[in-house]
């Protein structure tokens, strides 16, 4: 007999499927076709395994992981908000709030109440973990814009001064990362991708 657990598992599994058609405005290091939220996703987690020596504090690197793989999931239903869109907030809504819910929902209990709480610390940005995370959601993008040629800074006209402002939040998971990143951001200016107000 199949166990009630396994089939709400298994159906938790196949909706999140959906997190390969949801397109982001960044682009593949070094390509012209967009991100998904699952390669993004499965991306920060292959980077949050890798440089977690750097973190400013040790980590629970299993827990940033988690953290990096689910932090979009709410995407499915609520869309991808474009970090520097000006129209709409980046931060969390009660749109992705329904949608976590929703989403999370489809497994067990104990399972959904796990998830929301570790979707709801990495939105909060307080812990270390989740501070780590968010930097890792800052850096990947960085790195893909800086292949290329200014990729979505150029495309929606990104200045520096913005670009900076969001991604200083790298610091805080991470002093030694920021203080690479903010030498990348550098470069970018003086090769005239970035440009200041």
């Amino acid at each position: 007999m199949i166990s009630d657990q396994l089939l709400q598992q298994i159906e938790f599994i196949k909706e999140i499927d959906k997190l390969k058609y949801i397109q982001r405005k960044t682009k593949l290091l070094n390509s012209d076709r967009n991100e998904n939220d699952a390669e993004h996703s499965w991306h920060l987690a292959l980077m949050a395994i890798v440089l977690a020596e750097h973190a400013n504090e040790p980590v629970d690197v299993l827990k940033v992981v988690k953290m990096v793989l689910i932090h979009d999931i709410v995407e499915i239903d609520a869309g991808d908000t474009f970090i520097y869109d000006t129209q709409k907030n980046h931060s969390n809504t009660d749109e992705e709030r329904l949608a976590a819910q929703r989403i999370f929902g489809l497994l067990p209990q104990a399972q959904a109440d796990e998830l929301i709480a570790i979707w709801e610390e990495f939105e909060a940005g307080e812990t270390k973990e989740a501070k780590f995370a968010r930097s890792m959601d800052r850096l990947e993008p960085l790195l893909q814009n800086t292949s290329n040629n200014g990729g979505t800074w150029a495309e929606f006209d990104v200045p520096y001064e913005k670009v900076y402002q969001k991604k200083s939040v790298i610091k805080e998971g991470s002093t030694t990362i920021w203080n690479y990143a903010e030498n990348v951001l550098n470069e970018n200016v003086e090769k005239g991708i970035l440009k200041k107000a």
